[in-house]
């Protein structure tokens, strides 16, 4: 009975493995009749040839637009506007992680993209596309590609930032906005976008703010003391939120303050 017992308990084992082994060697024979793999190939080589010089530089190049995209997203588009400005509205709600940073940073990626399609676009017609077809070079795709991003740029700078940036470079006092080096128009972007943010953010804290100054009174007034208002008060700026149709508005305002 013991013997019975253990060849029944082993059978399942072995069944295991005896389909393990089948699967293994069906697709080591299969693998072997059908399969290619490609083979890769890394080193330095000596060469005579300069296109193939100028191949590498240009894989280079890629490479490092590639690394540096994130940045170039976020400080040359409305990308720190959108992201602030939720940033504030969760605060002043009081749901520090609600909504989650995820969500946050997508929702602002496809807000930028909607407000920066005419200038994604532009880009598209008169510099991407042109490269590919071999009718500019990299340098003068790279200025057609910087002409929409400036003017954007330049659209929501204010002219107090600009000159407080063109002091600290100690360059030359430019005649013409077009005479402003982008090194001097990318800083100069960024804080007039955190300042517009902020003022954004301020106006939003001041509903939420009343409400929870309203709690905080009315609870003191019952000698609730020992109670947080933040608890009370989180459900009612919910509520009122949802009710004027909060998203509507502060996502509506955003993108046209971008007009």
């Amino acid at each position: 009975m013991k013997r019975a017992a253990a060849d029944r308990r082993g059978l399942p084992l072995g069944l295991f493995f005896g389909m393990a082994l089948f699967l293994v060697l069906g697709w080591t024979s299969a693998a072997q009749a059908q399969m290619t793999l490609p083979s890769v190939n890394l080193g330095f080589k000596t060469t005579q040839n300069p296109n193939e010089v100028v191949n590498t530089v240009k894989i280079i190049l890629l490479m490092t637009v590639l690394t540096l995209a994130p940045a170039i997203v976020i400080m040359m588009t409305g990308f720190t506007r959108f992201i602030v400005v939720l940033s504030f509205l969760r605060q002043a709600m009081g749901t520090p992680q609600m909504p989650p940073n995820q969500l946050l940073v997508g929702l602002s990626l496809f807000l930028t993209f909607f407000v920066m399609r005419p200038a994604f676009d532009e880009i598209n017609q008169n510099a991407l596309q042109p490269f590919l077809a071999s009718k500019i070079n990299q340098e003068q795709a790279a200025d057609a590609a910087l002409i929409p991003l400036r003017r954007f740029m330049f659209n929501q700078t204010r002219d107090t930032d600009l000159a407080l940036f063109v002091k600290l470079s100690k360059i030359e006092a430019p005649k013409t906005r077009q005479d402003i080096p982008t090194m001097v128009l990318v800083p100069s972007f960024i804080i007039s976008e955190l300042k517009t943010a902020f003022q954004i953010g301020f106006v939003i804290y001041l509903p939420f703010l009343v409400i929870d100054m309203v709690i905080a009174g009315v609870l003191m007034a019952m000698g609730m003391m020992m109670l947080p208002p933040v608890v009370i008060s989180l459900p009612f700026k919910i509520m009122l939120f949802v009710l004027v149709d909060g998203w509507t508005l502060l996502i509506g305002s955003m993108v046209k303050s971008f007009g």
